[in-house]
């Protein structure tokens, strides 16, 4: 039996490849950026064809730094930032534009015509979602509607459409040669297209938006109970590996903390940040803000739900202090400035550069900086850089704990932030319960490793994930309710400052 598996990660700001063995232990990985691109103020791109050049040059650096080749790997799983669109031409590969970005805000039009006629919530009954510029839907009818080629390809059935996995997996099984064409249950349900109860396309849906049903993508599961395809021979592996395993970024992270059981949430912190909470195996429509999307699905078994919250700032804060303000060098100097002040001085930063996700759905805030006065100085913005991280989450719970019922008890943690030990600690004392970090942080990719690895058989069960996790470190909370309810209070304040910036 091969020894590894692994896990393309293609995300927001780079794309990773790691390989796991069967502890879930990382054996290697490569990494590398690629170019953010901003064309108007609120629009993000990415060169998707940049994307695919990166994703090959890290699978063979991450072979070469583990001394392996392709055939020591039992199969490859697929995570990805979701919400993320490209089209293109299914007989060259080549897209009709950019990929357009989760964060990017150029559907507002769109969403403000869908909600028109029904509201916000004109499709969350079948789609758990609400109508709004982060999900994939309105994105693809934008490129419909103004990219001229995008349009004559569709109506000449060339048009492709998929989120980042579909892109990946349609080139490492053979792009214009025969490439699967698919989506995993997660990311489909991330479109704004997916009926949860069915996990198929729906035509009303389509029919409003003016996508064609042919131009999209295979649902499947998130672990295949049949490979999409061998990687090419003559691709980055260099051999012919199954693509079996496939999920949205959060999903994937969720997976990768072994959430399996009823009421069991974690939270990354990423560029954004993303809480997640497992439902079960019914939907749990929400009233307070959240999302009901899928959790996960492996191979026949019936498809596991969760409840979400989406932040769109947390980590890109701070690259946003560290780039446009150049009031830090580097990420993680942050939480050195931040330990310097005894308190955030009053301050406050709401990071709505492209209005507030979740609880809110507010598409006409924008960032504010409140509280300001001569007392403040860079130490006091770095704090409050951290705490909007943990604001936002409590958002996130309170809501949760609306929606399920249920208070969390703790909150399992990962992604690039977690290193940041004064971030951790305020995070437990505003939530007022433990955060736990386990000792893989790289979640995301374990997650798809996961994925791919019960497919193939590599792993044999969820029970054996569940024992390869383990505990790093506990932050537990310390603060009086007195100060955790005042700095919230001052939070939700800040937050109603930046409503009705934009008309």
């Amino acid at each position: 039996m091969s020894k590894y598996i692994g896990a393309v990660d293609q995300g927001t700001t780079s794309s990773r490849f790691i390989i796991f063995n069967r502890n879930g232990e990382i054996v290697a990985m490569d990494q590398k950026e690629h170019a953010q691109i901003f064309p108007k103020p609120g629009w993000v791109e990415h060169d998707p064809l940049e994307i695919w050049t990166n994703t090959q040059e890290v699978i063979a650096g991450a072979l070469r730094k583990a001394g392996i080749r392709g055939r020591d790997l039992a199969g490859l799983g697929i995570t990805n930032q979701r919400e993320t669109v490209v089209a293109w031409d299914r007989r060259t590969g080549k897209p009709f534009s950019n990929a357009i970005v989760w964060q990017c805000t150029r559907s507002h039009e769109i969403c403000k015509e869908l909600s028109a006629d029904g509201g916000v919530d004109r499709f969350r009954s079948k789609t758990g979602l609400p109508v709004a510029t982060y999900f994939s839907g309105p994105k693809i009818k934008w490129i419909l509607d103004n990219v001229p080629e995008a349009r004559e390809a569709a109506d000449q059935d060339r048009i492709m459409f998929g989120t980042m996995e579909t892109w990946v997996i349609w080139w490492l099984t053979g792009g214009p040669m025969g490439g699967a064409h698919v989506t995993d249950v997660t990311n489909a349900s991330r479109t704004m297209l997916m009926d949860l109860a069915t996990l198929e396309w729906d035509d009303e849906i389509l029919s409003v938006l003016g996508i064609p049903r042919r131009g999209l993508p295979r649902i499947v599961p998130s672990s295949a109970a049949e490979s999409w395809g061998p990687t090419m021979e003559d691709g980055p592996l260099g051999d012919r590996v199954p693509v079996c395993g496939a999920l949205g970024d959060q999903q994937a992270a969720l997976v990768g903390q072994a959430c399996f059981e009823i009421g069991e949430a974690k939270n990354t912190y990423g560029t954004g940040c993303f809480l997640l909470l497992n439902t079960g195996q019914t939907p749990m429509p929400s009233k307070h803000g959240l999302v009901t999307t899928l959790a996960y699905q492996i191979g026949a078994e019936k498809p596991v739900y969760c409840l979400e919250g989406s932040i769109a700032v947390a980590g890109s804060l701070v690259q946003w202090f560290r780039d446009n303000l150049g009031l830090i060098e580097q990420a993680r100097d942050i939480e050195r400035l931040a330990k310097l002040a005894v308190d955030n001085g009053g301050v406050y930063i709401v990071p709505a550069f492209s209005g507030l996700f979740a609880p809110y759905w507010r598409p006409d805030a924008r960032g504010a900086i409140v509280g300001l006065t001569r007392y403040v100085n860079k130490n006091h913005l770095a704090r409050a850089v951290l705490e909007a991280c943990a604001y936002q989450t409590k958002d996130i719970v309170q809501a949760m704990n609306k929606d399920s019922g249920v208070d969390l008890k703790k909150l399992k943690v990962d992604g690039g932030m977690v290193a940041n030990e004064q971030l951790m600690q305020f995070q437990a004392d505003v939530l007022d319960v433990p955060v736990i970090r386990p000792m893989v942080t790289e979640t995301t990719c374990l997650g798809a490793a996961y994925a791919a690895g019960l497919a193939v058989g590599y792993w044999q069960s969820k029970e054996e994930l569940c024992r390869n996790w383990s505990v790093d470190k506990i932050w537990e909370p310390g603060m009086s309710a007195t100060d955790r309810e005042a700095g919230y209070k001052g939070w939700l304040k800040a937050v109603e400052r930046t409503y009705i910036w934009v008309e």
